[in-house]
């Protein structure tokens, strides 16, 4: 199922790639990557495991330093910061990890006060309880705010992972392979809120997958990752449209009806 662009899309660039490169010894994974990411855009990268897909996001936040190339995010060239502006830069940075990374011994509640009491905002405990029960109601999972991640499906950990990185309110959301490890059903639910968080948040994403059905449930425009650059960039059915012999593989193989 495509998705329905119901959400407008800005032509303002929250995050500019121009000829980035990065290589580890002499496997060269990124070679000249080109793209932007456009104001209240849910923007797919796709690729097959080890293509560079993740690296890619961890250049973005400033987690690895790029051999060659720019990247501006928000305005701010990611290589010109210092340590201290890079984490501020990182406050307006959602980042939902693969494995939800839920701190095992916290609540519900507690790994969702856990970004707010550590980024020392000042907010009263009325404001912070305020803040847990409204993400939890944006997730659908207002029930769960006293059990513990081991108490809870995958799924929901990963709703609750999600609710944690937008209790601070980020302009840019980066999900890293979101529907891995999931049932079908539960892929849907995870994909159906990505969609709500863009409309709900207005935020611009960046969502790193090799799940085909993901991307054209999410994608305002997929951008495909083949030999270090994207091969193509696009509405998903623009990037599939294609005699492309190395494209067409990919999509074969990976593709769940």
């Amino acid at each position: 199922m495509h998705k329905k662009h119901t959400t407008a899309v800005s032509e303002e660039i929250i995050i500019s790639i121009r000829g980035l490169e990065k290589s580890f010894g002499n496997n060269h994974v990124l070679r000249g990557v080109d793209l932007d990411l456009y104001r209240g855009e849910n923007l797919v990268v796709l690729g097959r495991s080890g293509t560079g897909k993740s690296v890619l996001i961890k250049i973005i936040v400033g987690l690895l330093k790029p051999d060659a190339g720019t990247v501006m995010v928000l305005g701010e060239n990611i290589a010109h910061l210092d340590d201290k502006a890079l984490l501020q830069l990182r406050l307006k940075i959602g980042f939902s990890f693969q494995s939800s990374a839920l701190y095992d011994s916290m609540t519900v509640r507690e790994n969702l006060e856990f970004p707010l009491l550590r980024n020392s905002r000042q907010l009263s405990k009325e404001e912070i309880n305020s803040a847990v029960k409204e993400v939890l109601e944006d997730v659908g999972l207002q029930q769960t705010i006293d059990q513990y991640p081991a108490e809870l499906s995958g799924g929901q950990r990963k709703r609750i992972g999600i609710a944690r990185t937008l209790i601070m309110r980020p302009k840019i959301m980066l999900y890293d392979e979101p529907t891995a490890g999931l049932d079908p059903v539960t892929s849907v639910e995870i994909n159906s809120l990505i969609n709500e968080v863009q409309e709900r948040y207005n935020t611009s994403s960046i969502i790193i997958t090799h799940d085909l059905t993901c991307a054209s449930a999410t994608g305002d425009r997929v951008a495909l990752l083949l030999d270090g650059r994207f091969a193509r960039v696009g509405s998903f059915d623009e990037v599939f449209n294609t005699n492309d012999e190395r494209i067409n593989s990919f999509y074969d193989y990976n593709f769940i009806k």
